[in-house]
């Protein structure tokens, strides 16, 4: 079969594209497709074995490389003008655009949903007030423009044949915004970079980025309020200060660190606090993988990837209280977090178990396709 990979823009190298470094791992000889492509040589070199994706004309647009999201409202036709004639399945890697990709009725179109979009679907009121995009004319056209998108990605549900979601929270997600019952695979986490630690140290690890959704503050505040409790705050140090929020003594900041030392703090943690409401959330799965128990907010992917009682702990509200609630109750039952079973435990969430699933899926659903 001829595969073709569909991917929204390569720019960064995050979750999405650890997906598609295993896609090009399962399938070297595919083409690769996106709206753009600006991804650095050794990120390149990882992702997409040194190939350049087969871009749209946004691309070429002025000022595209730094600033092609502003061109948002002209993904919808960029996207559908990309030509995949000639291919027999469509593995497209979708967290907004990708699987709105036209192809025909002798053509497979199986969609790796990351999420539908998120700020135009179940965090619209939530991105306009953090835009400040609530009044006015530039929140009229985003506005405007969201509301023409949700139409769009309703529609283009249909050109998929099979949608995998990446959690049970999203397939969720896509049952409710496209009516559209979906597979789950868990996405690949590189599990084995991170070895067993069994000896812990006498503090905390929180490791994220210091953005409104990863709620870095209610954990700092939180532990504000536990002085005996050493908290290490791996995150944008001069973005915290910026933001006037209140460190004690107990409170270290830490700007983002290589990965192997990053790996060190998390193999040595008492325990990692994770507040967010991800999609799944890979640096869950990664801490545990260290052996080392995850404090987590219940909702989204860590309600799947964590174990209440046996890998972690869980809490139920955003808050400082519920988080210092969800810490006193792990100092209770401390010992009964057994760092080897939490690494097993982490195991099933590993690339090669990932790359074994979507390859049979795939080659499933092609034959019965073919029958």
């Amino acid at each position: 079969m001829k595969l073709a990979i569909v991917h929204d823009w390569f720019s960064d190298f995050a979750g999405s594209e650890k997906c598609i470094e295993s896609f090009t791992n399962l399938y070297p000889e595919a083409d690769i497709f996106s709206l753009v492509d600006f991804m650095n040589e050794k990120d390149r070199q990882i992702v997409l074995k040194g190939k350049k994706a087969k871009t749209s004309f946004i691309q070429n647009l002025p000022f595209s490389q730094k600033l092609f999201r502003n061109y948002l409202s002209l993904f919808p036709r960029a996207i559908e003008e990309i030509d995949l004639r000639g291919y027999d399945v469509i593995l497209s890697s979708s967290h907004a655009f990708a699987k709105g990709i036209l192809c025909n009725t002798e053509q497979l179109h199986i969609c790796y949903c990351h999420t539908p979009i998120r700020y135009a679907w179940d965090l619209y009121h939530q991105y306009l007030d953090e835009a400040g995009l609530k009044k006015g004319l530039k929140a009229w056209y985003v506005k405007r423009t969201l509301h023409n998108i949700r139409l769009w990605d309703s529609t283009t549900a249909n050109r998929v044949n099979h949608f995998i979601a990446n959690s049970g929270h999203i397939a969720k997600r896509i049952n409710k915004i496209y009516g559209k019952k979906a597979d789950v695979i868990y996405p690949p986490v590189d599990t084995d970079k991170f070895e067993l630690c069994a000896e812990k140290e006498d503090y905390y690890l929180i490791a994220a980025r210091f953005v409104p959704y990863k709620k870095v503050n209610l954990v700092i505040e939180a532990f504000t309020r536990m002085p005996d409790k050493k908290l290490i705050v791996v995150s944008g140090v001069a973005d915290i200060k910026k933001a006037g929020i209140k460190i004690t003594e107990n409170i270290e900041l830490l700007d983002f660190l290589p990965f192997e030392e990053l790996k060190k703090y998390m193999q040595k943690a008492k325990a990692f606090l994770f507040a967010a409401e991800e999609d799944f959330g890979i640096t869950i799965v990664e801490a545990q993988a260290c052996g080392t128990p995850v404090i987590a907010y219940k909702v989204g992917g860590a309600s799947e990837t964590v174990i209440d009682g046996k890998t972690g702990v869980h809490f139920d509200e955003q808050t400082p209280d519920s988080i210092v609630k969800a810490v006193n109750k792990f100092e209770e039952s401390v010992s009964a977090f057994d760092p080897d079973s939490i690494s097993r435990h982490a195991a099933r969430f590993s690339r090669a178990i990932f790359e074994e699933k979507i390859y049979y899926y795939i080659l499933d659903k092609y034959e019965k396709f073919r029958e």
